[in-house]
């Protein structure tokens, strides 16, 4: 590539990042996470440093079924206006550049729902171009055994902590990991991050994980984190929103059986809120713990490959923040979080208004199980299926939900 071709990338790649950029939460699906970064079909030297350039293109259909004390609330018949099914078009460019010692990493995303103009009425979307990965980072320590980095800006938290049910909100903010290799105990890790809630009230909240990996060269590893919402005194008309001090402890083995030839995730977490307190809501008594177990096998490199995930999951009702829900969740025709719904106050001005314990709902208080199977056409070509469905756990709060759905994602990565 000569001199002129690379100017000309580079200024397109500019260009395009000024144009579209713009904040949005993360909403990768945590099984195609380690085939899309091992993708890097794009690389420019530069600078002394590397550039690579990569991208994916989905075309996903979902078929979803909801339903409240057994009355269905997407497609017709429905008080609500959610369709059963819904056809997205997603396109996503990551620029990554990467010297010795830093590295900077940036993602535009456009996700939008399918459709067409009709008199003048868009019945699909066109306009949702977000920037939801923003970081740079510095390597302080480089040694063979002992490694340390700094990070700041902006990604998804489930990037950078690990959990099948939280992490699904944005991480804007900074963290540091120190990485120790021991030849005979395994590699030992913390990390630590200080990151924005809500600037408007100066909110911050705060979180640690540390881990031992590989232990003993078994394939065993153990982590533990903990994630503070709770930082500041909560406004008396909102007093529960961010009562969450939240800890999880996972135990894995990962192992690739002689027979099989394939590798083998094993997991179990639990999950304990130590901020839940016995209220009306909660039908005065603590829902405050949540977990999962599962495992996969399998992984998707080159064409033919092929993996299956299942996990299932336990949620109670005051065990996690709605909105940093990344499990199955009970759907999204109802934006409600547990605590909270969306009304108006006595001066008619849309406010939250506190949930009681017959209408309390969000993203907690279920029962269920994902399963996901991936299989590599081509080496860029993924087809990736996921059945999820879920249940209400505690039947004496909020009322009587259930959730299925079925998606399909045609991927092609470049």
């Amino acid at each position: 590539m000569n001199r002129t071709r690379r100017l000309t990338l580079l200024s397109a790649t500019v260009l395009l990042s000024q144009g579209f950029a713009a904040d949005v939460t993360n909403q990768d699906l945590q099984s195609l996470r380690d085939w899309f970064n091992s993708k890097r079909l794009v690389t420019v030297k530069e600078l002394g440093g590397q550039l690579s350039i990569s991208g994916d293109v989905h075309a996903e259909l979902q078929s979803t079924t909801e339903t409240k004390n057994g009355e269905r609330q997407r497609g017709r018949g429905s008080p609500l206006t959610s369709p059963n099914g819904t056809w997205d078009v997603e396109f996503n460019l990551n620029i990554d550049y990467r010297t010795e010692r830093s590295w900077v990493a940036g993602r535009m995303r456009f996700d939008n729902d399918a459709g067409v103009v009709t008199d003048h009425v868009s019945k699909g979307t066109f306009g949702k171009i977000k920037v939801d990965r923003a970081y740079f980072g510095y390597r302080f320590v480089d040694h063979d055994q002992h490694t340390a980095d700094a990070e700041i800006g902006r990604r998804g938290m489930s990037y950078i902590f690990d959990s099948k049910l939280q992490f699904a909100s944005n991480f804007d903010g900074v963290n540091v990991k120190d990485s120790y290799a021991f030849e005979t105990v395994g590699d030992f890790y913390y990390q630590l991050g200080a990151f924005i809630i809500d600037e408007r009230v100066s909110r911050a909240g705060y979180i640690g994980e540390t881990g031992l990996l590989n232990i003993a060269h078994t394939g065993f590893y153990a982590k533990y984190s903990l994630v503070d919402w709770n930082t500041k005194h909560n406004p008396e008309k909102t007093p529960h929103q961010f009562d969450f001090i939240i800890s999880q402890v996972l135990l894995g083995y990962k192992f690739i059986p002689v027979i099989l030839d394939r590798p083998i995730e094993l997991y179990i977490a639990g999950i304990y809120n130590h901020r839940a307190r016995k209220l009306e809501v909660s039908d005065h008594k603590l829902a405050n713990a949540a977990g999962y177990t599962g495992f996969k096998i399998g992984q998707t490199k080159i064409a033919g490959d092929w993996s299956f995930e299942t996990c299932y999951q336990v949620v109670q009702a005051q065990s996690m923040p709605s909105f940093d829900n990344n499990g199955i969740g009970m759907g999204g025709s109802v934006n409600h979080t547990f605590y909270y719904k969306k009304g108006k106050d006595k001066k008619g001005k849309e406010s939250l208004v506190p949930t009681t314990r017959k209408n309390a709902e969000g993203n907690v208080n279920y029962q269920g199980f994902f399963l996901n199977l991936q299989y590599l056409l081509t080496n860029n070509i993924n087809i990736f299926q996921q059945w999820q469905q879920s249940v209400t756990l505690d039947d004496d709060i909020g009322p009587f939900r259930r959730f299925k759905q079925y998606e399909i994602d045609f991927i092609y990565l470049f």
